[in-house]
């Protein structure tokens, strides 16, 4: 009897991070995996990811960590990866690295999808890893991807293999039709893509897709998960082209408005002030207010690095990404102007009045170095003055605090 499948909030996450962090990592190992129904780690690999946290898991909560090397590589992807981090494990490979560009396996593609499909602890039960699994190459699975048997039982179990598969060709690149295909898949639209199987792509190199895949593509366009090239000479789909892992990162992200429950929102606006108390109040453009807690394991970017919470002020621009009501994404779009804080002691040489006769500029001077000084300060329309004000007027001593050469206080000596 066909197993039920079990949606759980967290899905992505799991999917994404396991395998996007790693690669071939200690849930992908590509062979002489150790661990047995935990993804199977390789502690001998160099270079290799060892996922330490898989042992805890519990419905998703893994620990997110972050040191790679290679962030310049990643700038396009890292608002995809950091909101799938959020939602799982997420470490890179031993040396510091994550490897954007690296090709992505079937295998590990094919452990994804059923990952996404929130049934990781059944795909690792002792049931399904014992499975007799009936393809060709099932002999290569189980001795050099044991931790993967589970897996591809619970995908054959899903529909995910069409039913003239009899290879699961694990170390093949998984492909930009393949994964199109796998993700609808594991999304449960099959039928839904097999209704738009007459659609005309647009794309010169249209006649590449199989008929019977024509339909896959056709609603994972129309869903925007994933889109053509502008070539030069025309638009292209690259069916064969194989998925990096940034790639396959920026496809999992967009698949995830089409998870049951997702609560992921983009927000732009301005930072009211620094982040206090592990929240953030962010004023949109239509002066309305947010406020969010921030994820502990938020990413923020500024002036295009990696940057920590400490370095947000006041007044800068931002681009905020949530999941379950937490930030765990920010983009400093654009930085607010650095604040030149003043206080200076003189004695008043003139001042004028706007039309409303309040306090628009006042200018004072001071001694320095046998040389005077004259200083203008345009005056804030929310002035404070401290003391007697009927005594604000020419060579009167005062006070002037502000920044950016806006008086802001004024204290009469």
């Amino acid at each position: 009897m066909m197993k039920q499948t079990m949606w759980k909030k967290t899905a992505i996450s799991s999917l994404a991070l396991l395998m996007l962090a790693g690669g071939a990592t200690s849930a992908f190992a590509d062979g002489g995996g150790k661990g047995k129904g935990q993804g199977g780690g390789r502690d001998d690999d160099k270079g290799r990811h060892e996922d330490k946290n898989d042992k805890n898991d519990k419905d998703g909560d893994y620990k997110v960590t972050w040191n790679f090397e290679d962030e310049d590589d990643l700038k396009w992807a890292m608002e995809y990866i950091m909101r799938l981090a959020s939602k799982g494990v997420f470490t890179g490979y031993e040396d510091g690295t994550f490897k954007p560009n690296q090709k992505i396996s079937r295998i590990e593609t094919l452990t994804a999808a059923v990952r996404l499909m929130g049934l990781r602890a059944q795909a690792e039960s002792t049931e399904e890893m014992n499975t007799d699994l009936q393809f060709k190459d099932a002999d290569k699975i189980e001795k050099k991807y044991p931790w993967a048997v589970g897996y591809v039982a619970v995908a054959l179990e899903n529909d995910l293999f069409s039913e003239s598969e009899t290879e699961v060709k694990p170390e093949a690149n998984a492909t930009r039709l393949w994964s199109t295909i796998l993700l609808v898949k594991a999304l449960k639209l099959e039928d839904e893509a097999k209704a738009l199987n007459n659609t005309k792509l647009d794309f010169k190199d249209a006649k590449e897709i199989p008929a019977g895949s024509v339909g896959y593509v056709a609603l994972a366009l129309k869903k925007g998960i994933i889109t053509g090239y502008d070539d030069k000479h025309g638009k292209t789909f690259r069916p064969n082209q194989p998925v990096t892992r940034a790639e396959l990162a920026a496809l999992l992200d967009r698949t995830d408005t089409e998870m049951p429950d997702q609560d992921a929102q983009a927000i732009t606006g301005t930072l009211k002030a620094a982040p206090e108390s592990g929240k953030l109040t962010i004023v949109k453009a239509d002066k309305s207010e947010a406020a969010l807690a921030i994820d502990s394991n938020v990413f923020i970017f500024r002036d295009d690095k990696k940057a920590p919470l400490s370095a947000l002020r006041a007044g800068d621009e931002v681009l905020v990404r949530t999941y379950q009501n937490k930030i765990v994404f920010i983009e400093v779009t654009k930085s607010a102007p650095v604040v030149t804080a003043f206080s200076e002691l003189g004695v008043i040489n003139s001042l004028t009045f706007n039309a409303q006769a309040k306090l628009a500029t006042i200018s004072i001077s001071r001694v320095e170095n046998s040389q005077t000084v004259m200083l203008t300060y345009n005056v804030d329309a929310n002035v404070t003055i401290a003391g007697d004000a009927s005594l604000l007027k020419p060579g009167q001593l005062v006070l002037v605090k502000g920044d950016n050469a806006l008086a802001k206080a004024i204290e009469i000596k």
